[in-house]
């Protein structure tokens, strides 16, 4: 078959979407490109920008001029993604669907019912967090084929081999809803790649051959991916193989919902607290509203290194809505303070972070993370994976097994904030005495997506490649055949199916267990998954794993076996770990006549 010409990534951001890409019938080395994206900018004002804000607008009637959310590929247009979504939408955040990739990992809600906005009221228009994250895609790719494409059919995004990148953490229900979304976006040729590797391989890119002088054998890479919705944290190791460099990844952290918005709303109060001193109480919709505006004023000091303050304005509420408007200011002395001592303090190697406490009723939303000290849950990390980092580093000559990274590749819109990235060293600096370096010249906006291009090139055998795999091992639970005690389920062993680290595009028997596998009726198979456990292989079978392992959304479902319904079926296992991702698990009857797919359920739970 006849390659694709264009390799192309996409980052799918929390906070903007970025592409890039490579015209390989441009040379034998084709330069990286970034995709300039026409979008709303006014009403009835379209330019190019560098990044797609990840914000969906969704106007109420005669809120808009006629034409006025036009595209030059789409007219008659009632939604709007981008520029002007992001910056009016924060006017009226009851018709804003913000932090979309946030509510796509959420195991906790229906992620195809309409809940964007959130708190929207009930008349309001609303969208599924599924639906939101399929029209930013199509608009990259309806971008793509205005600017690119034109009248070329080969050249349309839809027939490119695009990366789409996703988080570390991302489970496989979410890198499969994720999957889902880009192929209503009409993305079928498509890959997964997680983050925190497609930084690092944008950081290869940049560097060209000095990447090579800037590591050693031994060394150990953190990348901290910071970015509007998550706390990404990853370690690539660096070992040597046949006299060449080889680059491992080796750790992934867990699901941090913690991020940018998590920053903003800390501005938000912050900046509330200063009126309510003034005697000004906001309402929930005004401090939603100061929220969104405090965003745009921490992106403004960040992006202007000589601002000293920016302003910020709340609608008033009454009749007189101009009128009242509440106008403030926030500095760049108080944005560093809320921001460095809030959200990276000080703390030592064994600090833990706060947990949420239980509380009998809860507001249903996001489950951010309940401690804010991204810090905090630094240490924690790296202490969960201090074997792997003493192993690895064990390989360099000379060096005394620390137990930390030796250097730290920065990542996401919110390390543009040089004293976020300075405070962060100086904390890794503070654990170790070795000093922890920094990797430099990265576009921390733009890398992923250069990265998953680079990618692209590296599938395709130019460039070198990060060895990963699974960020997980994955399981399935085995209920045990003891007898049933009263009041008390029967205990659930977990079966390894996918071992850590195992390749996308790979498959594997499991050894000669037998298992009995319920057919024809309704039934409920439980996943679980550990970003811990290295060593389990294939077929193992573990009693006790409520520490280190833990259960992910299950599959209900009903296997069809006509004739045999309600029978236990005796099947051998064999699991596949799919181009994208996600994961595949086959029963085959003792016989070898019959074959059911058992595979990550993207639907709910009924509750």
């Amino acid at each position: 078959m006849t390659q694709a010409r264009f390799v192309v990534g996409i980052d799918l951001g929390t906070t903007n979407c970025a592409l890039a890409y490579f015209d390989t019938g441009a040379g034998e080395a084709p330069p990286l490109q970034h995709l300039m994206i026409p979008q709303i900018v006014q009403p009835g004002v379209v330019e190019e920008r560098p990044l797609l804000p990840s914000f969906l607008y969704l106007p109420g009637p005669n809120e808009q001029p006629a034409g006025s959310l036009n595209l030059p590929w789409a007219t008659g247009r009632d939604y709007c993604v981008g520029e002007f979504a992001r910056v009016f939408g924060s006017q009226v955040p009851t018709r804003l669907v913000s932090s979309a990739k946030s509510w796509l990992c959420h195991g906790g809600v229906d992620r195809r019912q309409p809940l964007l906005p959130w708190k929207a009221p009930e008349s309001g228009r609303r969208v599924s967090p599924l639906e939101a994250t399929s029209y930013y895609l199509k608009h990259l790719v309806d971008a793509w084929n205005h600017l690119i494409a034109k009248d070329v059919a080969g050249h349309r995004l839809e027939q490119q081999d695009i990366i789409l990148t996703v988080p570390a953490s991302f489970d496989a229900v979410a890198r499969e809803l994720t999957v889902e979304a880009a192929r209503a976006a009409g993305l079928e040729k498509l890959t997964l790649l997680e983050e925190p590797q497609a930084a690092f391989y944008s950081w290869i890119d940049a560097s060209e051959d000095t990447w090579r002088d800037q590591v050693e054998v031994g060394d150990v890479v953190f990348v901290c991916d910071l970015g509007g919705g998550t706390t990404d944290l990853s370690l690539i190791a660096v070992t040597e193989e046949a006299g060449q460099l080889v680059l491992t990844r080796v750790a992934v952290g867990d699901h941090i919902l913690l991020g940018g918005d998590n920053m903003d709303l800390a501005l938000a109060h912050h900046a509330a607290a200063q009126f309510a001193i003034k005697g000004v109480k906001l309402d929930a919709g005004q401090m939603h509203m100061l929220w969104h505006s405090c965003r745009l004023a921490k992106e403004t000091i960040f992006s202007d290194k000589k601002l000293e303050k920016a302003p910020f304005t709340v609608l008033g509420r009454g009749s007189k809505v101009i009128g009242g408007a509440i106008k403030g200011e926030l500095s760049r002395s108080d944005v560093e303070k809320v921001l460095v001592d809030g959200f990276f303090p000080h703390c030592p190697t064994d600090a833990v972070p706060q947990k949420q406490r239980t509380v009998g009723l809860q507001e249903i939303g996001l489950p951010y993370a309940a401690d804010p000290g991204v810090s905090k849950h630094l240490a924690q990390f790296l202490r969960r994976n201090a074997e792997v980092l003493t192993q690895r580093q064990g390989a360099k000559k000379g060096r005394k097994k620390i137990g930390q990274p030796c250097a730290v590749l920065f990542n996401g819109g919110v390390f543009k904030a040089g004293p976020l990235r300075q405070r962060l060293l100086e904390v890794l600096n503070e654990w170790q005495k070795t000093g922890v370096r920094e990797l430099p010249g990265t576009d921390l906006d733009r890398a992923v997506a250069a990265g998953a291009a680079y990618y692209g090139l590296v599938r395709r055998g130019k460039g070198i490649r990060i060895r990963g795999g699974t960020a997980r091992a994955y399981y399935i639970g085995v209920e045990t055949s003891l007898p049933a005690v009263p009041g008390s389920p029967p205990p659930l062993k977990a079966l390894c199916v996918v071992p850590f680290g195992m390749e996308e595009g790979t498959e594997t028997e499991l050894p000669a267990q037998e298992f009995g596998l319920i057919v024809g009726e309704p039934a409920e198979f439980r996943f679980l998954g550990s970003t811990t456990r290295r060593g389990d292989t294939a077929g193992i079978l573990i009693e006790e794993w409520q520490d280190q392992i833990e259960e992910l959304t299950p599959l209900a479902t009903t296997l069809e076996a006509p004739g045999k319904e309600g029978r236990t079926v005796p099947v051998h296992l064999h699991s596949r770990v799919t181009e994208v991702g996600t994961l595949e698990l086959w029963c085959q009857s003792r016989d070898g006549k019959e074959r059911w797919k058992l595979e990550f359920n993207v639907r709910e739970r009924d509750e």
